[in-house]
């Protein structure tokens, strides 16, 4: 099953500079794809237009089979807070909610059931590495503590597509490998579709695929 779906994206950023055009893309459930490239090229406007967090100049994108183009900005909302879980990389956790609360919000946001959304940040917390940790405020953490915050939260909710970019950039080696092979477990066991960008070849090395993306759309390294 083809989670996600990009074809013939196009994007010019400031006067007019191109970034990518033509690109396509497809991501299987239960796979994870790593996006690499050189600073600038796009990649993370790409994950944004996967998300429907930005739009393409052309193309079409399917998220679990909606198409995104013809939604308002309240239906991509709504899909994203059920279908997707996005990992930024300034990682915007809310300060004046408890680790356990940021976890949670995603589904607070679309569940009533609070039992459920402590338990199941709870869960997730413990699989970051963050047990015990659910009380604390974003201010007493680490940079690299803040990025797991984040990874939990893009997880908890169970998304068919999971958008990632540089989850592992605060982390030393050793929890990097952790939270890799949780995004890839949780591909595998709940079938869903990840994409992750990445400067780091440990990181792309942990993926089913790599891609590389340039102005001619992606395609494997050295291809």
């Amino acid at each position: 099953m083809e989670a996600i779906t990009a074809q013939g994206l196009a994007k010019a950023v400031g006067a007019g500079r191109q970034l990518f055009a033509g690109l396509d893309l497809t991501v299987t459930a239960g796979e994870l794809v790593a996006i690499t490239g050189e600073s600038g090229v796009g990649k993370s406007t790409l994950l944004n237009i996967l998300a429907g967090l930005d739009m393409a100049d052309a193309g079409e994108v399917r998220i679990a089979g909606t198409a995104l183009g013809p939604l308002d900005e309240a239906a991509r909302t709504r899909l994203r807070r059920t279908r997707i879980g996005f990992v930024f990389q300034a990682f915007h956790i809310l300060p004046y909610l408890s680790l356990e609360q940021n976890v949670a919000l995603p589904l607070a946001l679309v569940s009533p059931d609070a039992g459920v959304a402590r338990a199941r940040a709870a869960e997730m917390l413990a699989a970051v590495g963050l047990a015990d940790r659910g009380r604390d405020y974003a201010r007493d953490l680490s940079g690299g503590e803040l990025q797991r915050v984040a990874v939990a939260r893009a997880l908890v909710h169970r998304p068919a597509v999971i958008l990632a970019d540089e989850p592992t950039g605060n982390l030393d080696p050793e929890t990097a490998a952790r939270v890799l092979a949780l995004f890839a477990r949780t591909a595998r066991e709940q079938g869903a579709a990840a994409v992750i960008v990445t400067h780091s070849a440990a990181t792309a090395a942990a993926a089913d695929r790599v891609l590389a993306l340039s102005a001619q759309g992606l395609a494997a390294p050295g291809g």
